[in-house]
């Protein structure tokens, strides 16, 4: 099983945009009041939506590559406070369990530790309790909680969890 990660390219922001929206609506569907995942989707996650983050506010999308095919997908993006936002982690079903989202957090870590980025840290909806214990497993601990509001009546119920960088 050969694994890597791959930055998205310009050209692949479209098919990226085809497996978010793919992966969010499944992902979100049963824990998100109905028309937010797609909400979400068409506000984060559509072509124009990536394109100004990569662009205009410094992310770094990758691809999460198993045995030559994209299996999911990562998003970074440096703070002013020194820190690392690991803004993305989403993992194919068919591909979970397979040590991607690992990989991508210990690069993460990596460059946290070449660049001394502070902390490497994420938001996570709090009924998503799967993602909460891959995180805590991952070593994150919870430092917070926040509600955001995203339009429409949405909201984005979260928790902050982080990775300290020791060094």
């Amino acid at each position: 099983m050969e694994q890597e990660i791959k930055e998205v390219t310009p050209q692949e922001i479209p098919a990226l945009c085809e497996m978010a929206k793919r992966l969010w609506v499944e992902h979100y569907t049963p824990i998100l009041p109905q028309g937010q995942p797609e909400y979400m989707v068409d506000k984060f996650q559509s072509e124009p939506a990536i394109r100004h983050q990569v662009e205009s506010e410094g992310y770094q999308y990758f691809w999460l590559i198993q045995d030559g095919r994209p299996a999911g997908y990562t998003a970074i993006q440096p703070q002013k406070d020194g820190s690392l936002f690991l803004s993305k982690i989403y993992v194919d079903k068919a591909y979970r369990r397979n040590g991607l989202a690992s990989m991508a957090v210990e690069r993460f870590r990596n460059l946290c530790r070449e660049k001394g980025y502070t902390k490497l840290w994420l938001t996570v909806n709090r009924l998503n309790q799967g993602s909460i214990a891959a995180y805590k497993k991952l070593g994150f601990i919870k430092t917070r909680s926040q509600v955001a509001d995203i339009g429409q009546g949405y909201v984005m119920d979260d928790d902050i969890m982080e990775w300290k960088n020791a060094g």
